[in-house]
């Protein structure tokens, strides 16, 4: 693996002062507190939580109440929240600031998912500007000292754009950083990010951090970006999906202390393994947690010299024992395989038309009709 490194780089997110740049990006079903923990085993920066939806925070869902709990190694603690309302988003946020559930909140609107959209939710809400900056505002409010941010796409296709009104917005609210993945909703998670909307973006916005996010499946491609853009850090997903490690290689990037990774099939079978682990205690049935690693066997092993009949036994696993007779038989001693084991991974799909509400493009301010069909996409979906 080759590693540019750049010079010693720190950020500020608020009072919240970070050794490297880098931020986890929320996953539905990944960034629990299992994956957190692993991520920060092997290095620096803030790490985010599963995305939360607000409606079910204020509910008191069981479910919900246990994904915002943060183990005590986690510091500074972050959780991400979603919604379309501003009063039910304001109280999520005094929820979580009352009873200390968080060193950092951060809002989601760059879920691409068409459940969602087609609600005016996620990656559509920014069209309707007036909405976006009472729930930004009203949110940074409830927030008081605990720093809030948001996350974003560019738009919902090219000739809907909002990247840089909504991120303008969110910087007179008095949000402390805005993060940007480099597509639009229409594009989902296909073909490359454009990291030229992030360097619009550093420019239009000049008081807080702008944050990039899109196609950072390696170190080198977070120096890149940071150096293309100017922006003030990186925000990680797919890149670091069977690859914990990426974290470390993160850090020494940008000049942090950290372990030199050799990433022999001995290493990564001992990361899985910690994964697993970690899950069980997550969520105190074995049998969960190792049903929950299941899919995150193919990433792992990607280009590994893993039999079929070893990937089929860990994708069917269901104790620990179980998966440590099966990463027993592997041979600890094969050297990282290349470029067989880099680029993309998770999702991708193709280019689709964003579903949206009825004539939701017509105007930028929203509707009256439209308000209780929004709370609809009040679900729990992934963080785009």
């Amino acid at each position: 693996m080759t590693l540019a490194t750049t010079s010693a780089r720190t950020l500020n997110i608020g009072p919240i002062a970070l050794d490297v740049p880098v931020v986890l990006a929320p996953m539905a079903g990944i960034t629990n507190t299992a994956f957190r923990r692993l991520c920060r085993e092997y290095g620096a920066g803030l790490y985010v939580s599963e995305m939360i939806t607000s409606r079910a925070l204020v509910e008191r869902n069981e479910t919900t109440m246990r994904l915002i709990r943060h183990h005590e190694s986690e510091t500074p603690r972050s959780i991400q929240l979603y919604g379309v309302d501003p009063h039910t988003i304001s109280e999520a946020v005094r929820i979580i600031v009352a009873e200390d559930h968080a060193d950092h909140i951060d809002l989601n609107f760059g879920c691409p998912v068409p459940k969602v959209t087609r609600k005016g939710g996620g990656a559509a809400l920014p069209w309707k500007s007036s909405l976006f900056s009472q729930i930004v505002t009203q949110a940074v409010k409830a927030a008081g000292d605990v720093p809030l941010t948001i996350k974003m796409r560019k738009g919902i296709d090219p000739d809907h754009l909002t990247f840089l009104d909504a991120g303008r917005a969110a910087e007179d609210a008095g949000v402390s950083a805005i993060a940007l993945h480099a597509r639009t909703a229409s594009e989902f998670y296909s073909g490359f990010a454009d990291w030229n909307a992030i360097g619009e973006l550093k420019q239009a916005v000049t008081s807080v951090p702008v944050l990039g996010n899109g196609d950072i499946w390696s170190a080198d491609d977070a120096v890149r970006m940071m150096q293309q853009t100017d922006c003030d850090g990186v925000v990680v997903g797919r890149g670091c999906l069977g690859r914990p490690w990426l974290f470390g290689e993160l850090a020494a990037a940008f000049g942090a202390e950290s372990h030199p990774v050799d990433a022999t099939l001995g290493f990564v079978a001992d990361a899985f393994r910690r994964h697993a682990e970690l899950l069980v205690e997550f969520f105190e049935d074995e049998d969960r947690g190792c049903r929950d690693v299941r899919k995150h066997v193919a990433w792992y092993f990607k280009g590994y010299p893993v039999g079929g009949d070893i990937r089929t036994g860990l994708a069917t696993a269901s104790s620990l024992a179980e998966i440590d007779d099966l990463l027993g038989q592997l041979d600890h001693t094969a050297p990282y395989p290349g470029a067989d084991a880099e680029g993309q991974r998770g999702r991708s799909g193709r280019p689709k038309r964003p579903a949206l509400p009825d004539k939701w493009l017509e105007s930028r301010e929203l509707a009256a009709s439209a308000s209780e069909m929004m709370r609809g996409a009040e679900i729990e979906n992934s963080g785009g």
